[in-house]
């Protein structure tokens, strides 16, 4: 049985991985440059369409938990030519490096991408963050002041779906929908963390990332256990002082709840808060159009 076991466990790093020529591929028809630094030791890569201009804040996307900069692949031809775009590979994920000892809570990682700012050469940014991105860029917000145009946050990690919520506890949902172990459960993730019903596009993002992402899981639990070892970090900088605020949400999210937004309208009075209806966890993803031009709008009136 355990001889089993082990050539299942190996079977990821048996089978060819074909993310990376996908992942190539989807760069030119982005017509992205890929840039690369390094931050705290770490090689970081990202996506880069436009020029930095003077006069215009940057736009930087970060995404979620066991995924990649090229989860915003439906925004990016959206934006227009002259707009500045920086879609991330945070820390730990996709291209960018991942090391057994480093720490990959949301202050640490905020803490590094700030650095990064500072590496990438930009300057006043609009911050754009998918669950744990979302959960980052608030806490970068809050760090560097007004360095952060704006911020948009859609499902937001690390932020209490009810008032009382103990904020010393980490908050209970079905992990493995995040952190999928074996192909039942990569097969249940794509087709669970969006509105729950399962999808054309959905078993193909399982034939297209699934060896990626078994070959990661290791690394995805860590990143993971840091999280939620601090696992509210994004409300303590919450409040009036916050940067114009967006708030884009699925009324179907399972892993972010709904309930959540009531917090922002709590605590950030001049939040602007959309609830999408039929959407889960990723309205980049199910509603492209539709949330871009949420986004979209939200960015030209900070430019007003």
């Amino acid at each position: 049985m355990s001889a089993d076991v082990s050539g299942l466990s190996a079977l990821p790093y048996r089978l060819p991985n074909p993310w990376p020529l996908a992942r190539t591929g989807h760069r030119w028809l982005q017509r992205a440059r890929r840039r690369s630094t390094t931050v705290d030791g770490h090689r970081v890569v990202w996506l880069e369409r436009g020029r930095r201009r003077p006069d215009r804040p940057s736009i930087v996307l970060l995404h979620g938990l066991a995924a990649m900069k090229e989860n915003w692949s439906a925004w990016l031809p959206m934006f227009p030519g002259d707009s500045h775009v920086l879609a991330l590979d945070i820390p730990g994920f996709g291209e960018s490096e991942y090391k057994v000892g480093a720490a990959y809570g949301y202050r640490e990682q905020a803490r590094r991408l700030r650095q990064w700012l500072g590496a990438a050469g930009l300057g006043q940014v609009h911050l754009v963050g998918s669950s744990m991105g979302a959960a980052i860029a608030t806490v970068m917000a809050e760090q560097a002041g007004e360095r952060v145009a704006s911020l948009t946050v859609m499902n937001s990690a690390g932020i209490p779906h009810r008032a009382d919520v103990d904020l010393t506890r980490p908050p209970t949902f079905d992990s493995t929908l995040l952190l999928p172990e074996d192909w039942s459960g990569l097969y249940r993730m794509f087709n669970g963390v969006s509105h729950g019903a399962p999808s054309v596009a959905g078993v193909a993002m399982l034939g297209l990332l699934g060896v990626d992402l078994l070959r990661r899981s290791g690394q995805n639990r860590h990143v993971f256990a840091d999280m939620v070892d601090d696992p509210f970090a994004p409300v303590t900088g919450l409040g009036p002082q916050t940067p114009p605020l967006l708030v884009i949400w699925g009324d179907r999210d399972r892993i972010t709840l709904p309930g959540c937004v009531e917090w922002y309208r709590d605590r950030v009075p001049h939040a602007e808060v959309h609830v999408l209806p039929g959407v889960g966890h990723l309205p980049m993803l199910e509603r492209p159009r539709r949330s871009y031009r949420i986004l979209a709008d939200f960015l030209a009136r900070q430019a007003d």
